[in-house]
């Protein structure tokens, strides 16, 4: 395993400066990486150490997380998450490059990737995906929006963060805990500790139904022209095994894995076995 330093950087899209944190080598073939909804790039720190020394790997604070602006707006939806993508790509000069992202990050890939097929090498779903018409969607949204409504607005003390997000999320490695501890919370001008994250505006745009174009997850999945895969994990209450292997019934370039002792939050409750399933599937590409 490659023993990197990160570097922090910055790019302005649509009018909102968006930080992105990088390791490996500038030359080497591109490797993005999305976060999901409460995320933010310093999450895919144990998935980056491992293929630092092939890849760049590129992990993006989407707009509203992080340390990227918030949208003045609430514009906190898949278009517009891809329209940033889109612009960082440009910006970055990024020809072609692997593209995974974690639930919400990873509907913005399986969007990115059907509209730009010619740019993603493959693409690679965590806990994400799309279900067939009539299929039931999971509880897992449910779940995170009750989380959010009964978080703490802020904390005395760094433990008590800890324990809160330990407490939502049980089955996460104690080094996930201490990345997402300290990249989630922050300090606040009143000496408490706060969200690092637009709770407000992300909220209110989850309950806002006028989003745009609508878009057909599943028609995007079964139409996806590059190899894709999709990792579960296996008491996941957001991405049903039934889904996946909905997936894969319907596309050839989409397989899916289980992961073992992981719930929704799949590469930080086990990232042996997620780089492990990495590897294995980008070596197939060659």
């Amino acid at each position: 395993m490659a023993t990197t330093t990160v570097t922090s950087k910055f790019v302005h899209v649509n009018g909102l400066k968006l930080r992105y944190l990088e390791w490996g080598s500038a030359t080497a073939t591109p490797f993005i990486m999305l976060h999901g909804l409460r995320g933010n790039a310093s999450e895919w720190e144990p998935i980056a150490r491992q293929f630092a020394d092939r890849y760049r790997c590129i992990a993006l604070d989407q707009r509203g997380r992080g340390e990227s602006d918030w949208s003045p707006n609430a514009e906190y939806f898949t278009n517009a998450y891809v329209s940033d993508l889109e612009q960082v790509v440009e910006q970055l000069g990024l020809s072609q490059f692997v593209l995974m992202g974690h639930s919400m990050g990873g509907g913005n890939t399986l969007v990115y990737t059907a509209r730009h097929p010619e740019r993603v090498i493959a693409a690679i779903l965590v806990d994400a995906g799309a279900r067939p018409p009539g299929m039931a969607a999971g509880t897992g949204g449910a779940r995170i929006a009750r989380e959010m409504e009964n978080a703490p607005a802020a904390f005395a003390t760094w433990e008590q963060a800890r324990a809160h997000i330990f407490m939502e999320r049980p089955l996460m490695s104690q080094e996930a805990t201490d990345i997402r501890t300290r990249s989630i919370i922050r300090e606040l001008p009143n000496g408490k500790l706060g969200w690092r994250y637009d709770m407000e505006g992300i909220g209110r745009a989850r309950q806002n139904t006028s989003t745009g174009p609508a878009i057909d997850s599943w028609a995007l999945a079964q139409g996806l022209a590059r190899p894709t895969l999709v990792l579960r994990g296996d008491v996941s209450d957001s991405l049903s095994a039934e889904a996946a292997q909905a997936m894969a019934g319907a596309n050839p370039n989409i397989r899916w894995v289980e992961v073992p002792r992981a719930d929704h939050y799949v590469h930080e409750d086990n990232a042996p076995f997620v780089n492990a399933q990495i590897e294995k599937f980008l070596a197939s590409l060659k």
